[in-house]
């Protein structure tokens, strides 16, 4: 019998998926008109999931991924995709900029330090051996990867632990971190002598300054400092001298060769500079896309906020009635912004927390994040949105299919993610929250994660390839 479809068949498929991506969507809009109509203020939570589905819709047209884009242009020199997360950088720098001039931008800059390139150089090296970055594997999951959804899964479970060591590993921290967070008059119910991660943060990292390229200009322009500042030197020319160096490295020598050029002029080096931008129309769609509802996230979220009068959800959260899950000072996390991992991390707290580990002593979840109940964790819900949106256009395309990763890949999926995990804990965020949401806001330290990340994912490429190469040679001998 053939094994191939008939073109009636692939029709019926292609039905079956967009009925069932119609009824996903259907359900979700359904669910948040039943929200709003219980109690209005659910709007705050229904902007987090709404932009995710966006998101998500977005990331599975372009195939949108860090870890692609960092194992495509080492592995074998195609900067498709690093030139599309370059495109999304440039945009929401200005989508970002206008936000912040109209006075709603929810960002706050990163404490510079060490930490923030050895973060990026262990979640770089994960992430190759996933398969997937932060927002590669939600969507991924979204089209049916189960290698995705370990990932997802072991990354929740070691940001949780990780923050959560216990006193066994203060003995990994040096002194002045213990006298430092001896200092701080923490609250008694947090025991911030108590893990190797809880003196890091309180003993180092919160000795550490930050700030965005406006912070340091200060002309008292604010039109200037944002869009100079923060957006143009902090973001747009940084991404433009790297394309070039992009185009350079990877695409021009192709460019050249197809086109018979061999003493190129000006017009011809831009010709293929524009050829490199737009090879991948998909790609460079999602991130045009990914810039535009990114800033207008944290528009949203930023209006909300005034107009609710709360700094934080968890405010909003205790007026209607829910404290269970919240921190110490009434917060949970909620950056108002497109961000990835804390929220997982908070996931796997709960999940801890419900198993009888008690995780709210700490400053991760005790003092700053809580551990709320995941149907009312805002930016956990964005993170769903984002597998729903990948889903129902995964469906539209005929693109979703359930994938089941075999032993090799599931140890690499676990391994990988937890790697990713300390590094995203370690970087203070991920691809997206520690590099994409910072440098586009003038913060940068995202750079620093990005040149981290890329260190790390090469020499993740270089040890996959490694690997690939002793197992093959060792099949081979078996063979022979």
């Amino acid at each position: 019998m053939s094994s191939v479809t008939s073109a009636p068949e692939r029709a019926l498929f292609a039905h079956r998926g967009g009925y069932i991506a119609m009824g996903l969507t259907a359900v979700i809009t359904l669910l948040s008109v039943i929200m709003l109509a219980q109690d209005a203020r659910w709007v705050y939570l229904l902007v987090y999931v709404w932009f995710g589905l966006i998101y998500g819709i977005f990331l599975q047209y372009g195939r949108f991924c860090m870890a692609s884009a960092i194992r495509d242009l080492f592995a074998v020199k195609v900067p498709r995709m690093a030139v599309g997360v370059m495109i999304a950088t440039a945009l929401f720098s200005l989508t970002a900029g206008l936000v912040t001039v109209a006075g709603y931008s929810t960002f706050h800059a990163h404490p510079l330090g060490w930490h923030i390139i050895i973060g990026g150089l262990i979640f770089g090296f994960g992430m190759v051996f996933t398969g997937g970055c932060a927002s590669g594997s939600l969507y991924k999951s979204g089209e049916g990867n189960m290698n995705s959804m370990l990932v997802l899964l072991s990354i929740s479970f070691s940001m949780a632990l990780f923050t959560d060591l216990g006193s066994w590993s203060n003995s990994l921290a040096p002194e002045s971190w213990a006298v430092s967070a001896a200092e701080k008059g923490m609250p008694d119910e947090l025991s911030v002598t108590d893990g190797w991660f809880d003196l890091f943060v309180t003993g180092y990292v919160w000795d550490l300054t930050g700030g965005t390229v406006a912070d340091w200009f200060k002309s008292g322009n604010l039109w200037f400092d944002v869009f100079v500042g923060n957006a143009l030197l902090g973001a747009i020319l940084p991404t433009i001298a790297i394309l070039i160096v992009l185009y350079l490295t990877t695409y021009r020598k192709g460019f050249m060769r197809r086109n018979k050029l061999t003493a190129p002029a000006m017009g011809d080096e831009l010709r293929g500079f524009w050829g490199m931008l737009t090879a991948s129309k998909n790609t460079a769609i999602a991130g045009l896309g990914l810039g535009i509802f990114a800033g207008l996230q944290m528009w949203a979220t930023g209006a909300l906020r005034e107009h609710y009068a709360i700094f934080n959800f968890g405010e909003l959260l205790e007026k209607m009635g829910y404290t269970n899950g919240l921190s110490i000072q009434g917060t949970v996390f909620d950056p108002g912004y497109w961000y990835i991992t804390t929220q997982e991390a908070q996931l796997g707290g709960w999940i801890l927390d419900l198993a009888g580990r008690d995780v709210t002593d700490n400053v991760f979840f005790g003092l700053e994040n809580g551990i709320p109940n995941p149907l009312i964790n805002a930016p956990l819900l964005m993170s769903l949105g984002i597998i729903l949106g990948a889903s129902v256009l995964a469906l539209i395309r005929r693109e979703f299919k359930w994938k089941k990763p075999n032993l090799e890949t599931a140890v690499f999926a676990i391994v990988g993610g937890a790697l990713m995990g300390i590094g995203a804990r370690l970087g203070m965020g991920c691809n997206v929250g520690a590099f994409f949401a910072a440098v586009t806001n003038g913060d940068l330290s995202g750079w620093i994660f990005l040149a981290g990340m890329t260190l790390g994912g090469l020499a993740g490429v270089k040890a996959f390839n490694l690997w690939m190469d002793w197992r093959t040679r060792g099949e081979d001998e078996f063979a022979l």
